[in-house]
């Protein structure tokens, strides 16, 4: 294998997408809006959930109970309704998640140190946000009902009650729990699938589609030569979208580094690798661009962006589902990289995972250049 005529190949695959706006499009300006869009889109974060009150009491407790939900950073009061006809409706605009009802004899049963129930309804439509939702409101009323119980105790003359228990939880990595800290580095993962998926299936297919192949096989061009000059050019243009992606969530999003930029250019590069080889290789055997293009997005987009706990944590998918996620680069790629941006470890401390995307890249790279010295021969 001779330099000279890989990179012949990988300068006229830089003239072939410097010639075409789409391929550039897709190369480097489709990542980083998807970047922009997801980080500030896309958000898993449950606060100022807009709820509405039917207050039955009207009463000086009913409304201390009322300033607490609105002192809370997780609920947003936008009106108090007459009767559950209205409440309903507020609903089912969607203009309220979230309806707190206090009965009617409320205050009275605050006032003789009586246990007393408010309803909360929730929109169940949005099953995740609802159970958050839930578990604050839950808090909300536990405050409550915590601080009544100690203005009884004293002005019964008692004691202030101690706490059987004094819990402080501490998050590490993400003590603001913020989102966006653990979604954007994930989304590095289904940016470079994307150049995988909607550029490099199209190479070597695109080839024979237009009939230069045989003028490239009648070259001295070898196998290698030829498959390793295609995959340059979009290597380079897929860690150049990692650089911009790194500098655009530091920037745009205050989102550290906790770990070494090093590791993270060399784990982006196995996973690079290996997902461009695996375009050429579906480019090779099918000789079509646009079955190339279809098949590159199920082994490589959707994956990447479904099972690799970019969105869901695996450990919530099925038993089998999970054994399934272990085919895909992606899954590990995203442990890697959240590992080195909010926990700060290196490589070395993730050796499995680390493994398996090198095995991977070197496994794709290498059969992409033996399948098609066959096609070759």
């Amino acid at each position: 294998m001779k330099v000279r005529r890989l990179w012949a190949v990988a300068w006229k695959e830089f003239l072939h997408i410097s010639r075409d706006p789409r391929s550039l499009f897709l190369a480097v300006a489709m990542p980083m809006v998807l970047l922009m869009l997801f980080g500030y889109a896309l958000s898993q974060d449950v606060d100022n959930v807009p709820i509405v009150i039917l207050d039955w009491n009207e009463t000086v407790q009913s409304r201390n109970l009322i300033a607490k939900f609105s002192g809370s950073k997780y609920f947003r009061i936008i009106g108090q309704t007459k009767n559950y006809r209205e409440l309903e409706n507020l609903i089912n605009k969607r203009e309220a998640f979230a309806a707190l009802i206090i009965p009617p004899d409320f205050g009275s049963l605050v006032d003789s140190g009586r246990s007393v129930s408010v309803q909360m309804i929730l929109d169940g439509s949005d099953a995740n946000t609802a159970t958050i939702a839930a578990g604050y409101g839950e808090a909300v009323v536990s405050g409550f009902s915590q601080d009544l119980t100690t203005k009884w105790v004293l002005l019964s003359g008692g004691k202030r009650l101690a706490q059987p228990f004094d819990i402080r939880s501490r998050t590490w990595y993400n003590p603001d729990m913020v989102s966006r800290n653990s979604i954007i580095p994930g989304l590095m993962g289904v940016i470079l699938m994307i150049l995988a998926a909607l550029l490099t299936p199209l190479t070597i297919a695109r080839e024979w589609e237009t009939g230069t192949m045989e003028q490239l096989i009648s070259t001295p061009v070898k196998g290698p030569e030829l498959i390793l000059g295609k995959l340059l050019p979009y290597f380079i243009i897929g860690m150049v979208d990692v650089s911009l992606a790194v500098a655009v969530s530091r920037v745009a999003f205050a989102i550290p580094l906790k770990g070494s930029l090093m590791d993270v250019l060399s784990i982006s590069a196995m996973y690079l690798a290996g997902g461009l080889s695996l375009g050429i290789l579906i480019s090779v055997v099918t000789k079509n661009q646009l079955l190339a293009n279809q098949i590159a997005m199920l082994l490589t987009f959707l994956p990447a962006m479904m099972l690799s706990g970019f969105i869901t944590p695996i450990c919530n998918m099925p038993d089998f589902i999970q054994y399934i996620t272990n085919l895909f680069p992606a899954r590990f790629y995203v442990t890697l990289i959240k590992g080195i941006y909010l926990k700060g470890l290196g490589i070395e401390m993730m050796p499995y995972e680390t493994g398996l995307l090198a095995i991977y890249g070197m496994l794709m790279v290498g059969l992409s250049v033996v399948i098609f010295r066959k096609r070759l021969s």
